[in-house]
């Protein structure tokens, strides 16, 4: 099904005909065929929504640049529009980034909401990613000394040892996207956010690692954190009984 927006379409799937709503929202670049096991365990008890970003799956990317406030206007209106009622927001890393903003930022009284190795907290700058920054650089601009026949060449080259798996898979249209999604901190918002907050955690994440859950469960008021032991960035992936299990002891008086 599709869901038009503004400036784009956005294509979702609905499953179930539960009287409590769920809404989950994947992390980047993943579509909502990942989510299968979970869609089909929680369709039983729950309406189950999810979506294809814009840009992947079956949506399409939009002729302008997105920032996370953009993501989070535009599943707010998706809610709204197809009247969701009161829904259980399940997000997933960037999944994560848009609840924080529709809760913390924007306020939108949502009641419930779970955070699954959200990403959110900008890493602090290291000495190490500091040079990094600066070898790519000068790297880069030593193209321009090159015959043209090799820039390309070695451009990519450079390229492949220093962009990071997410951004090489873009295409250049989705890139400035990307960057404006990464450089927001939304660790500011945390404090805010009203709902009743589950974090979902793997303790062996190296992409959201365990201290930003730590750094969440701190700041956001009232909040419970589940760690999940030897479990990586993908919890739903790697251990999806277990994450089942949680899930449903944690919204069962929502079932009738």
């Amino acid at each position: 099904m599709n869901y038009h927006y503004d400036f784009g379409t956005l294509y979702y799937e609905k499953y179930g005909q539960g009287k409590k709503n769920i809404v989950i929202l994947p992390g980047w670049g993943d579509i909502r065929k990942s989510w299968n096991y979970i869609i089909n365990f929680l369709k039983d008890y729950f309406t189950v929504y999810i979506v294809d970003y814009p840009g992947f799956g079956n949506s399409n990317f939009p002729e302008c640049d997105l920032t996370i406030y953009d993501y989070s206007d535009i599943i707010y209106h998706f809610i709204q529009d197809l009247d969701i009622k009161d829904p259980i927001l399940i997000g997933h890393s960037f999944g994560g980034r848009i609840i924080i903003t529709l809760t913390g930022y924007y306020h939108y009284p949502f009641h419930d909401i779970v955070l699954m190795n959200s990403a959110g907290i900008k890493p602090r700058k290291t000495l190490r990613s500091i040079l990094k920054n600066k070898t790519y650089k000068i790297l880069k601009k030593g193209c321009s000394l090159l015959p043209k026949k090799w820039r390309k060449k070695y451009s990519d080259k450079i390229f492949s040892w220093f962009a990071s798996t997410d951004y090489r898979n873009l295409n250049d249209k989705m890139r400035p996207t990307f960057r404006n999604v990464i450089q927001e901190d939304l660790r500011y918002y945390l404090g805010k956010i009203k709902a009743n907050t589950l974090l979902l955690w793997g303790n062996l994440d190296t992409s959201t690692p365990i201290g930003d859950a730590t750094i969440m469960h701190q700041k956001i008021p009232g909040s419970e954190l589940i760690i999940l032991d030897k479990v990586g960035h993908f919890p739903y992936l790697e251990r999806p009984n277990l994450v089942c299990s949680i899930l449903y002891e944690q919204f069962k008086d929502f079932i009738s």
